[in-house]
């Protein structure tokens, strides 16, 4: 395993080996969510491409701990997502390391607050640089390496895009993200569209499913069991269905939510910004 930095642009030549595993990029998987879909990923015998943007070392650990699990060597690739250049090299260079792609899970996220009365265009932008803007440049990619690679037409590819529930239940907090996260969902049945039938293209949006410095472990707690069902996502239910997403040949153009039903709520405000009495 080592670490590959998207500064220097390879040739865009995929050269798929037959008998070689599936090749998986997963972007933002050095910690949290995009960690623990990478592993899930290597169980079900993926070789997975670990991004990351600044957590090297943390990536480093995921990358060897899904070559322990899968025994496929895991490799890691350094690039910024809001930076269109280093979004076009990043799957070529995860094509001439691998020789092949086969699936790309956008999982990197900006999430930083705003509301209407702190609202900007730099934020806005840059909100949707990363979290959208980066998806359909990778989903793009990815359509265009199987075509050149002599895919079969039957779907031969797939694209997960990480969404949020918060989408079919809308509150006025995190505004940049929540419209960058909308305009994902739209271009979910966009991409559905344009790439198939080689490449499918599915949303997956989980509700509260990790703490962050904005919440303490008990306000946690009591947010995540706000849902009709008692409990929220956790990281092992959003993983599986990734793995299943990814396997799931009859899935495009839609979005699964794993949530435990917390879209069926009204929240006034995002999780991260109630006080819990």
């Amino acid at each position: 395993m080592f670490c590959i930095n998207v500064d220097c642009h390879p040739m865009f030549s995929p050269h798929p080996t037959s008998g070689m595993p599936r090749t998986v990029l997963v972007t933002g998987a050095a910690r949290r969510l995009g960690r623990e879909i990478a592993l899930a990923l290597a169980r079900a015998g993926w070789q997975v491409a670990i991004h990351c943007r600044n957590s090297r070392e943390d990536a480093e650990v995921t990358a060897r701990d899904c070559t322990a699990i899968s025994g496929h060597p895991s490799t890691v690739f350094v690039a910024d997502l809001s930076v269109e250049a280093k979004v076009r090299q990043l799957l070529p260079q995860v094509i001439e390391h691998f020789g092949s792609v086969h699936a790309v899970v956008n999982n990197a996220c900006l999430f930083e607050h705003d509301t209407h009365e702190t609202f900007s265009f730099d934020g806005m932008e840059s909100h949707m640089r990363s979290n959208t803007g980066a998806a359909i440049l990778l989903a793009a990619a990815l359509h265009a390496h199987l075509q050149q690679a002599k895919a079969p037409t039957t779907p031969s590819g797939v694209v997960i895009n990480l969404l949020d529930q918060k989408l079919w239940n809308p509150n006025p907090d995190f505004l940049s993200y929540t419209l960058s996260k909308a305009a994902l969902e739209a271009a979910n049945t966009l991409l559905a569209q344009a790439l198939a039938p080689m490449v499918r293209v599915v949303g997956i949006a989980p509700g509260l499913t990790l703490t962050s410095h904005l919440l303490s472990e008990d306000a946690f707690a009591k947010l995540h069991k706000l849902s009709p069902l008692g409990r929220s996502s956790t990281p092992e239910d959003v993983a599986a269905t990734v793995v299943f997403a990814c396997s799931n040949s009859s899935i495009t153009g839609t979005t699964l939510l794993v949530d435990g039903g917390q879209h069926l709520h009204r929240f006034d405000r995002d999780f991260s910004m109630m006080e819990l009495k």
